[in-house]
């Protein structure tokens, strides 16, 4: 690639530099000169078989990675589709660069055959939106697409490609090396201020979330938290930010949470949110966690789009940085917050027990799947899920102690289950993943079983079938009881749709055997699905409430 190379090319360039492993892709003729540009490049071009699960393949990789996702998609329909990845990263804080293929510059405000207006599509749903006109800036936007991505609270990043502009040449190629970050150092008189703040509280909480935390970020956060006997609870769909297994653990808020998680959190004189705030799902509503006389952020987010409420001290920077400067606590905790923490700690260990003994035999109960998938799974399992109510099971009683081991869509888009366990089975060949979907959730980007078979991913999905919309027909059913309408569905026999792809399949209609069945998935050198069948929601009656799931 000497000088006069394409802008393609120097777009791939940029690519590489940033030591993006995958681009999860759907090709179209817009952006075909960017394809060819990849090809002998170090990324490697991972094809899904729609743009809404590329873009949830991309999400998923860069939630378990920390690091930008990358996605392409072409014009029009394209855009289209991955358009609910890109909201799902928006509003998840999740770092995403989508190059989108665009109409020839020439063709522009022509209604042009695929045209749309990327601005005025995702403006609001997009931390920036670049259109490459000018082939000698191109690198430097792509450079700064990247920057913005993962730049204070992350999000998406939109790079337009007119289909033209790919094929001219650069004058001057360039590489523009990522910038070196540098991490910020707390005023020590103030961080013990704080910790002072903190110490002198008699009902302190920890608030972790967003996706910064790696295994040195979480020791770090039970160093602190276990020190200083406060109890530690995550945002909605963040709760692998934590190690489980610490005395401090009280569990997780939204959908689905605990009485030990909304007594620490909706009692607390203090709280502390580390890498996340006060927002709508993690406070019910905006309506519980207001009772605190101090509330403390540590947030790289200088504007704090997303907190609401009380403000006492705002540490702009990562979890990890004021973490690490956190002063150890000169005495153990007061008798008062250990006994208070010990309490939250065994409700939450109450909570999260199905209390099935072993072996499980018998009908299929959602505590009697989970105690199995409880006991067997390893403890670095990688869980990727998409909504509904199937997903409070896994919330509930799958633990995690490692860092990065659970997607989930915290904007309650359906169907990143199976894609978001292909990026995990590509990013970590060597963990084993699991993909939980419903029936519903399934159908929205099951034709990835694909896309995961010909890249020869080892992934468990384990999929949910009630025959509906569970989550909707709950909300259905408060409002408008006994009155199904529009929430049944007719399944086909999802395990003959696995065997179709190459996937050995299994339908679970009792749970005696079924221990030995993951057990073998397990010990698998590839894929299993299991469709596990649920109490039906018939369309001529009322929501069966069997499997323990109840949405808010």
């Amino acid at each position: 690639m000497g000088v006069g190379t394409t802008v393609a090319e120097d777009i791939a360039r940029q690519i590489e530099a940033r030591g993006v492993p995958r681009v999860y892709q759907v090709p179209g003729e817009s952006f075909l000169g960017l394809l060819d540009a990849l090809r002998d490049g170090a990324p490697r071009i991972v094809t899904a078989r729609h743009e809404g699960g590329a873009g949830f393949m991309a999400l998923a990789e860069a939630r378990l990675s920390g690091e930008p996702g990358v996605a392409m998609v072409t014009r029009g329909p394209g855009a289209a589709n991955i358009s609910i990845a890109i909201h799902t990263a928006y509003q998840d804080a999740t770092p995403l660069v989508v190059f989108v293929g665009l109409i020839p510059t020439r063709e522009r405000a022509r209604e042009a055959f695929q045209e749309f207006d990327p601005h005025a599509w995702f403006g609001s749903t997009a931390k920036a939106v670049f259109v490459l006109d000018d082939p000698e800036s191109a690198a430097e936007r792509v450079a700064r697409a990247f920057d913005i991505a993962a730049a204070g609270r992350p999000g998406p990043v939109i790079v337009g490609l007119p289909e033209d502009l790919l094929a001219r040449r650069v004058a001057e190629p360039r590489t523009l090396q990522p910038p070196r970050t540098r991490s910020a150092v707390p005023d020590p008189a103030a961080m013990r201020r704080t910790a002072e703040l903190i110490a002198n509280a008699q009902r302190p909480v920890f608030v972790v979330g967003g996706d910064r935390w790696d295994a040195q970020a979480a020791a770090a956060m039970r160093r602190v938290a276990e020190d200083t006997g406060v109890p530690v609870v995550s945002d909605f769909r963040a709760h692998d930010a934590y190690p489980h297994s610490s005395p401090s653990w009280v569990g997780s808020l939204g959908y689905g949470r605990n009485d030990a998680a909304l007594a620490a959190y909706d009692e607390a004189d203090l709280v502390c949110y580390v890498g996340t705030s006060r927002k709508d799902v993690l406070s019910d509503g905006f309506t519980i966690g207001d009772r605190a006389e101090h509330v403390v952020v540590v947030h790289a987010d200088a504007e704090l789009h997303e907190h609401t409420g009380l403000l006492s001290e705002h540490w702009v920077m990562h979890p990890a940085e004021w973490l690490a400067a956190y002063p150890h606590a000169g005495e153990p905790p007061a008798a008062a917050r250990t006994e208070r923490l010990r309490r939250l700690r065994d409700g939450y260990l109450a909570w999260s027990d199905p209390g099935v003994p072993s072996p499980v035999t018998g009908a299929v109960t959602v505590e009697g799947l989970f105690a199995v998938l409880q006991r067997r799974l390893p403890t670095d399992t990688i869980v990727s899920v998409g909504a509904g109510n199937y997903v409070i099971g896994a919330l509930r009683y799958l633990h995690h102690d490692t860092p990065r081991s659970f997607v989930g869509p915290r904007n309650g888009a359906m169907g990143l289950g199976v894609p978001g366990a292909v990026a995990a089975s590509l990013l970590a060949p060597e963990r084993t993943v699991v993909a939980f979907a419903g029936d519903g959730c399934f159908g929205m980007n099951g034709q990835e079983l694909a896309t995961l078979q010909m890249y020869g991913c080892r992934v468990i999905v384990i999929l949910l079938d009630n025959g509906g919309y569970g989550t909707i027909r709950s909300h259905q059913e408060r409002a408008y009881p006994d009155r199904p309408s529009g929430t049944h569905l007719n399944n086909p026999d999802f395990a003959m749709i696995a065997r179709a792809h190459g996937i050995a399949a299994h339908t679970v209609t009792e749970l005696d055997g079924f221990e030995a069945l993951l057990d073998g998935a397990l010990a698998s050198p590839a894929s299993t699905f299991f469709t596990v069948r649920l109490p039906q929601l018939n369309a001529g009656s009322g929501l069966h409430d069997g499997t323990g799931l109840v949405a808010r």
